[in-house]
């Protein structure tokens, strides 16, 4: 096993790869408590229960896929870097798909399928490179800035911060709401673990303010913290049999927004994980066609379970930053989300203020990119704005997506650079015109 992980070649063994992979676990175990609360529209008090997926399932899904998709990268693609729902994908399909659009969750895990077939098929093919060369930088930093923003947004309004103003649409709370100051509370205790530097800063925010909160009685106190494992026979499959649901012009937008918005957010994480670790080797990814293979088809089989897209994550790094370097780290934390199976009677404590600050540092992160557009190009600097502040004002990832690809031919042609624009961007053009002219209604 030694071998086939490179040990000696990449300088490690069992015991620094173990605690890498742990490291990387507690960095990202976040998601199998908020995956399930942002599927089910746990923060929605008005939605109709019949209409929320089970929580509980979905828990099974997430930790399954994660289990799924971390074990095969690290022994098909030997790289540590783990995978897990992704957040901002799993925003976009409850809050735009399935409350905003009124696309039910079943529908929507068959769209989530069907972009991990085109996935999986460009990767194959080699096609996902050229496409992802195609887009500008700028498109991709702004596209996930925007995301990043989005989920500080629902963070804000999960606990309570941010809230409807008939003047002004939206305003500031008067923070005097138990569950608000929770939220407060928990969004410090964050702040100044991630300041710090913790490893598995955010889960260990979310568990001190759980506690708190049962402390103060504001969250009910489980009755145990290992049970059986929740059926996942309400979400399991579930892709598969409304596959026919698809064929519409609706569900065309929303297969489009995943695979878009996966496409780039896997790619640049596996290139930014893989460089930090060293692994790149003049400026290329070997086994990249592994490691791609193994990222689109965990978005099929995340679907199947009954989750929204899995995608590689960037917490992985912390794994890295531990000393982590082989696949065999990966593998650790893939059996690590296996055995968390047992600990579901723990999303009773997970309610919104408990996750809001989870989504609010994670937005933070995923906001950094913003630095990295070139704003003094105003032909660069409007589509990127334009999709950055659309996402959340318009609470869609998919329109802020395409306002982006919209302008950005447009400014550029203005701009006397209509040459440099690639091929593809004129025909997502015309795309994202049909999307506002057939999918938004």
């Amino acid at each position: 096993m030694k071998k086939y992980f490179q040990f000696d070649e990449l300088g490690t063994n069992y015991r620094t790869e173990i605690i890498a992979g742990l490291t990387t676990f507690l960095s990202m175990a976040y998601i199998l408590f908020v995956n399930p609360f942002t599927l089910s529209l746990g923060a929605v008090k008005d939605f109709p229960d019949e209409l929320r997926i089970d929580q509980g399932a979905v828990f099974v899904a997430t930790a399954l896929a994660a289990a799924y998709g971390s074990i095969l990268m690290g022994v098909l693609a030997r790289y540590p870097i783990a995978l897990a729902p992704g957040m901002g994908l799993n925003a976009f399909f409850a809050f735009t798909v399935v409350l905003h659009m009124g696309i039910p969750w079943q529908t929507a895990l068959a769209g989530v399928f069907v972009s991990g077939i085109i996935f999986t098929i460009l990767s194959l093919t080699g096609i996902r490179e050229k496409i992802i060369d195609a887009i500008p930088v700028e498109l991709k930093y702004a596209v996930s800035a925007g995301i990043g923003l989005f989920i500080t947004f629902i963070g804000l309004q999960n606990a309570g911060i941010i809230v409807n103003n008939d003047a002004t649409l939206v305003g500031l709370s008067d923070l005097k709401d138990g569950n608000t100051l929770l939220a407060i509370f928990g969004l410090f205790i964050t702040v100044v673990l991630m300041v710090k530097k913790v490893n598995g800063g955010v889960f260990y925010g979310m568990v001190i303010t759980a506690v708190v909160g049962m402390i103060f009685g504001l969250i009910k106190v489980p009755h145990q913290i290992v049970g059986a494992i929740p059926d996942i026979s309400p979400t399991f499959g579930v892709a598969i049999e409304h596959l026919p649901d698809i064929f519409s012009w609706k569900m065309l937008g929303v297969v489009l927004t995943f695979f878009i918005v996966d496409f780039f957010d896997a790619t640049g994480t596996l290139l930014a994980v893989a460089n930090q670790a060293g692994l790149l080797k003049n400026n290329k990814l070997p086994r990249a066609g592994k490691a791609l293979l193994v990222d689109a088809t965990a978005v099929m089989v995340g679907a199947v379970f009954g989750t929204s897209t899995t995608t590689s994550y960037i917490e992985s790094s912390a794994g890295v930053a531990a000393g982590g370097r082989s696949g065999f780290s990966a593998v650790v934390t893939g059996i690590l989300f296996l055995l968390a199976l047992f600990f579901s009677p723990l999303l009773s404590v997970i309610t919104a203020p408990v996750t809001a600050p989870a989504l609010i540092i994670v937005g933070v992160l995923m906001a950094s990119s913003i630095g990295e557009i070139d704003w003094k190009k105003f032909e660069v600097a409007v589509p990127a704005f334009f999709t950055l502040i659309t996402m959340p004002l318009s609470y869609s990832i998919a329109t802020g997506i395409a306002v982006g690809f919209i302008f950005y031919p447009i400014t550029m042609i203005l701009k006397g650079r209509g040459k440099d624009v690639h091929p593809l961007l004129y025909v997502l053009f015309l795309v994202f015109i049909c999307y506002f002219v057939f999918l938004r209604e």
